[in-house]
């Protein structure tokens, strides 16, 4: 089997698929994307695209390696998240040959469903309260929300409160058994995020998210120390090698993105570290139908698994596409009571709309991430 064509398509709200051809008609889909970079990491898509024509596309590691290490320049976000959309692609293509699910592949399930949390609140969280309750009316057992919009280099009390407000607001709408996971989103500095992480303990979070900037992990091991709160990081660390010195500080759960972390073939040996460190597997995934695809293959796999996000209804979708409407089955992608149930279907498991993806990439279109500032015009972390 040889790969003879690989294509690219952006398609709404902000993803990139990619479609790998084979000379047997087996067809690989995958997901690589830099959301508000989508044509830069395309472009990173072709250059890689001339290691692989030609080649067999069941050798993943083989790929996986010369990908990410042949260029004297190796890393970073478009690169790893280029090489992570071809990556899925090559274990649809292997599991589609064999007849088996890539779980399969990666050693057999370890459960029979997988927990789902969906999103509340958009950018500047409001009104979460109603948001959270009708997400338990639909099914879901956990939500998370940004716990901030726009915050001060050193916020003031008031700040504060409206923080723990909200977070209390929900709790008292779901109960105490429904998990409320808060994300920082790298918007809060190490010392007001050792504020909110006291004032939000009464709440009792499943986890807050990117408690400071990836870039100010340094600042890690104070954090996972002043909190009883279960920190989690990840989405934009890209590689294990990142990941060690988080775990080494104590963050309790660790949020690789499929699309960005080296696809499954990374993601899956980032999941066996953070295990070796006692923390769980919950990959970050606001992302579109083969990037939810690969991770749950994954989750089916890993004896660490937490919760899985996904975007169906998430802000950043609204007036565009969700991920339901580039695959041709959605049954397998349904979680009607918070959880989606493993599935046989080979390769990732979904069937893609392709005359959909095309029209939708012929119909044009990028996104970009707001650019926030503070009062004083300066720059303020979105």
């Amino acid at each position: 089997m040889k790969i003879t064509r690989i294509e690219t398509f952006a398609v709404p709200p902000r993803w990139v698929f990619c479609r790998v051809e084979t000379d047997e008609g087996i067809v690989g889909w995958g997901e690589p994307v830099v959301e508000g970079r989508s044509e830069t990491v395309r472009a990173a898509v072709r250059e890689l695209s001339e290691m692989l024509i030609g080649q067999d596309p069941r050798q993943i590691e083989r790929h996986w390696q010369k990908m990410t290490k042949a260029g004297f320049y190796r890393g970073g976000p478009i690169l790893s998240s280029a090489v992570s959309g071809l990556d899925q692609a090559l274990w649809d293509i292997l599991g589609k040959s064999l007849g088996v699910p890539v779980h399969v592949l990666l050693g057999g399930p370890v459960r029979d469903k997988v927990r789902m949390y969906g999103w509340i609140g958009g950018d500047d969280p409001d009104d979460v309260a109603d948001s959270a309750r009708q997400q338990a009316e639909a099914g879901l057992t956990a939500v998370k929300m940004n716990a901030t919009g726009r915050w001060d280099r050193i916020a003031a009390a008031p700040s504060i409160r409206e923080v723990v407000a909200r977070a209390e607001a929900v709790r008292e709408a779901v109960g105490e058994d429904f998990g409320i996971a808060l994300d920082f989103h790298g918007r809060v500095g190490p010392a007001d995020a050792r504020r909110l992480l006291h004032a939000l303990e009464p709440v009792s979070p499943l986890f807050v998210e990117e408690p400071v900037l990836p870039e100010l992990g340094s600042r890690l091991p104070a954090l996972t120390a002043s909190t009883t709160i279960p920190l989690a990081t990840g989405e934009r660390l890209y590689d294990r090698v990142s990941f060690q010195p988080v775990l080494v500080a104590g963050v309790a759960v660790v949020q690789p993105d499929l699309s960005h972390a080296g696809g499954i073939s990374e993601s899956r040996r980032i999941a066996a570290l953070a295990e070796m460190h006692g923390a769980l597997f919950a990959p970050h995934c606001p992302l579109g139908p083969l990037a939810l695809a690969s991770c749950l293959q994954v989750d089916f796999a890993t004896p660490n698994f937490l919760i899985q996000e996904q975007s169906i209804g998430i802000h950043y979708n609204d007036g565009a596409a969700q991920p339901l409407d580039y695959v041709l089955d959605t049954a397998p992608l349904q979680f009607p009571d918070g959880w989606i149930r493993r599935w046989d279907a080979p390769g990732l498991g979904v069937e893609v709309d392709e005359e959909a993806v095309r029209a939708a990439d012929a119909r044009g279109g990028s996104w970009r991430n707001p650019v926030w500032e503070h009062p004083d015009g300066s720059f303020a972390e979105w």
